[in-house]
Formats: C-alpha cells, structure tokens, sequence
C-alpha cells in the first residue's frame, strides 16, 4: 500500500511538471501566429495575387513591424494622442492650449503621439519636448516633413498609409484628445468614437478640447445631440463616451482620474476581466450589481484575482472584476468605470441629455 501511495504521489508530481508555463504557453500562441503568417502569404502565392495587392500588403506589414518595434520599449508608459490641424500657427489660443496640455501631461509621465507635421502636431510635441514626444509622421506626395522637435529621433516613425497610421495611433495610446482641425481631425475623431462605441477599441478617455471660450466642439456637440440623438441614431450613454471641454486643467483631469482606480481591460473566453489599481468595497459591489445588472448576458459581478489565462506576470497581483458583459452597451459600461474611479454610484445619475 505504501508503495501504491508513494507511486500515486509521484504521478501526480510528475504530470504537474508536464503543464505548460505561461511562458510556454505564450511561447506556443506567438509560434501559432507566425505560422498564420506565413500561411496567409503562402495562399496569397496560391491566389496569384497581383503585384498591386501585394505591394500594398508588404508595404504595410513592413510598416506596422517597425511601429511596433519603435513602440516596444515604451508599452508600460502612458501614452496620449492628439490630433489637430497642421494649419494652425503658433499664435493662436489653439497651438497655445495645444502647448500648455502637453506640458501637463508630459509632467505627470505621459509621452505624447502625434501626426509629427505643424500646427497643433507640432504643438503638442512642443509642449511634451523632444523626450516626451513620439511621432507618426504621414509621407505625402505634397511633402509633410516631421517638425523639427521630433525630426531625427529615434521615436519618430514615417508611414505611407493613413489607415496603418491610424492603427498605430488608436493602438497605442491610452487617451485621445482632438483639437480644432478640418477633415482629418474630424475624421480621426469620429473614428476614434466609433471604435469605442463599438467594442472595437477598448474604452479610454476621448477629450474634445477648445481653447478658452472657443466653441468649435461645443457647435459638433450641439450637432450630434440635435441630429444624431434627438433622431434616436445614439444613445444617451453613448455621451458618457467623450468630453468637451475649454479647460486645459479639465482635460488633464479627466484622463488621470480615468486610470485612478481603472486599470485596463480584456476578454477571457466570454468573460470581461477589468483589471484594477485597488480593491472595491464590498457595499461598491453589491451597488454595481444592482445599478449595472443590464450590462450582464448571464451570471453576476464578481471580485478575483487574476485568471489563469491572462498570462501577464506583470499585473498579474491586481484584483479584478470579472463579469459576463453584454458587448453591447458600451457607453454604459463607461459610466461603470467612472463608478469604479469615483468609488461611487454618482456618475450613474448624471444626466447626458
């Protein structure tokens, strides 16, 4: 029998030392990738492909390898996009509230994305310094030179293609904030929305910043709510998903209290696992479980720790808050985060509209 016991014991050991640490298992997800990879470009030799489609996926793959080398070494640091018009001049209350918020942030730790050109791409960079300032410089056939804060430095990446270039700014940052500007501006901020009010982008602070008393946001505002809302194409909550504001101290405190408890977020299977800074109350709890119960498809709020399949060894001591979330109210589930940062239900009794 003891030699039954000991054998038992043994096997048991012996299949524990089998299982894959999350360092293989990760090892074993990035080599599956790869050879999806190289898959796809086999089945493009297949399809015969032609050379005009195929330069453009070469060019681009090449592209978003080197943003995400450039982007590495930074990914445990805050980061902020802004967008604005490259016409606007240094003179103007826009470039100098561009100026002054980028100071701030680049103050409080945060690096600075932006399109790398003039105007308000320049203002922001100015504001961060050189140090503090990343770029995605657009190359265009009327020329778009980098401004000469970030020209030449090593966090300064150059692309062909707007739409990798837009990747890189959505995926890469950890808040956004627009300034006036024409198309593109608008373009970028109604993108931005889009991706958050959908689920494809998880949510982050969105900022629509004036100078003092300008209006140009405020008249966008006025828009959406008149002719998106009032003809019922947005919801109330989907309000909750950004903030216009003339105040430069507004604005930074919107985006650092967004992370005060707020962490990050991802999916695990069919479960939304919301990482945080610090544990909620037990009585926290049991009001979200009430006050947000619409956001679940089945099951309930719960707090844990981390789960076995994030695989993130360096956060890995956060609690969580795991539920099963209906990926569908997203501004909603905004409003639940500002609950979790305020460490109470009062964001859930403002009204939007």
């Amino acid at each position: 029998m003891e030699e039954a016991g000991t054998l038992n014991r043994f096997n048991d050991t012996d299949e524990d030392d089998l299982l894959p640490s999350s360092e293989d298992r990760r090892a074993i997800e990035i080599n599956r990738l790869l050879d999806q990879i190289r898959q796809t470009a086999d089945k493009l030799q297949r399809d015969a492909a032609s050379r005009g489609d195929l330069k453009l996926l070469a060019r681009s793959l090449k592209e978003l390898r080197y943003a995400f080398k450039v982007f590495t070494p930074y990914r445990d640091m805050r980061k902020l996009t802004i967008f604005g018009s490259a016409r606007t001049r240094p003179d103007h209350p826009n470039y100098i509230t561009a100026v002054k918020f980028a100071e701030q942030m680049a103050q409080d730790g945060w690096l600075v994305i932006t399109g790398a050109g003039s105007g308000i791409m320049e203002a922001g960079h100015r504001g961060a310094g050189r140090e503090n300032a990343m770029g995605l410089n657009i190359v265009l056939p009327f020329e778009q030179q980098a401004n000469p804060i970030i020209h030449g430095d090593d966090k300064l990446v150059n692309m062909k293609y707007f739409f990798t270039r837009k990747l890189m700014f959505v995926k890469e940052c950890d808040a956004v904030v627009c300034l006036p500007g024409g198309f593109g501006t608008l373009d970028e901020a109604f993108e931005v929305l889009t991706l958050v009010q959908t689920g494809k982008r998880d949510p982050f602070p969105i900022v629509l910043l004036d100078a003092p008393g300008g209006t140009y946001w405020k008249k966008l505002d006025d828009f959406i709510r008149a002719a998106l809302h009032d003809d019922e194409m947005i919801s109330p909550e989907d309000f909750a998903l950004y903030r216009v504001t003339d105040s430069v101290d507004e604005a930074v405190a919107e985006i650092e209290k967004f992370y005060k408890v707020y962490h990050s977020m991802r999916y695990v299977r069919n479960k939304l696992v919301i990482r945080l800074q610090k544990t909620i109350s037990s009585s926290l709890l049991d009001a979200i479980r009430s006050e947000f119960h619409g956001l679940l498809s089945e099951g309930d709020f719960e707090i844990r720790s981390a789960l076995a399949e994030e695989d993130e060894p360096e956060i890995e001591s956060l609690p969580r808050l795991v539920f099963h979330f209906n990926r569908r109210d997203l501004g909603r589930l905004r409003i639940l985060i500002d609950c979790l940062n305020d460490e109470s239900l009062e964001p859930a009794s403002r009204k939007f509209v």
